[in-house]
């Protein structure tokens, strides 16, 4: 029992510190929970993601996927691509008129349901299906995501011999916590958003991360 909840709690730190850092997926959750739009969408697409890729790891598969290391560098120029287009949008908004920022800011502010549904019909994430394909997308082509769970979460699993998926566990118990967070208490910074130049700050940190993430995963290709 004791090994049992050694690897366990091992898992979950270590997942913990691996996706917590900063970048694309966590910033992408961050918006949507500040906005309240799909929530409980992506904060399930990412966790569920990394359970899967998290199996994958402690599987072996990792092992297999080094036998092919030309995959992981299409998924990174394509990922790469895709968070440059998504980070210049950010920036693009950063550059609009103040006028969508300030709908937002107001409908979060006040928590009111037909406010909030007006203005996120309006925002550039738009509907719930936008934000399940970018979301989908941000997970399953950033190579960061395989780097650190089927890779590096797998080869510190195998080293767990008989509780490598016990530690897999609480890898995969440490995602969902995080996004959980993540994506549901974002609301609490609603208040903080109220004014336009609020959201234009927000959007300027994002399209800054996107961009640089992006640039990163070409360069390294």
């Amino acid at each position: 029992m004791n090994s049992a909840l050694t690897a366990t709690a091992a898992g979950f730190g270590t997942g913990l510190s691996l996706i917590v850092a900063i970048g694309a997926q966590n910033a992408f959750v961050l918006r949507q929970g500040v906005r309240r739009d799909a929530v409980l969408a992506v904060v399930g697409i990412c966790a569920l993601s990394d359970a899967a890729l998290i199996a994958l790891g402690v599987g072996g598969v990792g092992a297999v996927v080094v036998a092919w290391p030309s995959v992981l560098t299409a998924v990174a120029l394509i990922g790469g691509l895709f968070l440059i287009g998504y980070g210049c949008l950010a920036a693009r908004r950063v550059l609009r008129s103040s006028a969508l920022g300030m709908e937002s800011g107001v409908a979060g502010a006040l928590g009111t349901a037909g406010a909030a549904g007006t203005a996120e019909a309006a925002g550039t994430v738009g509907s719930r299906r936008r934000a399940v394909l970018t979301c989908l997308a941000m997970t399953w082509l950033n190579p960061h995501v395989y780097l650190d769970t089927v890779f590096l979460l797998g080869s510190i699993a195998a080293d767990r011999g008989p509780w490598r998926w016990t530690f897999g566990l609480g890898a995969v118990a440490a995602s969902l916590v995080w996004f959980a967070v993540l994506g549901f208490g974002a609301r609490l910074l609603s208040p903080l958003l109220a004014r336009p130049s609020a959201w234009r700050v927000l959007d300027a940190l994002i399209a800054a991360t996107m961009i640089v993430l992006g640039v990163t995963l070409i360069a390294g290709a």
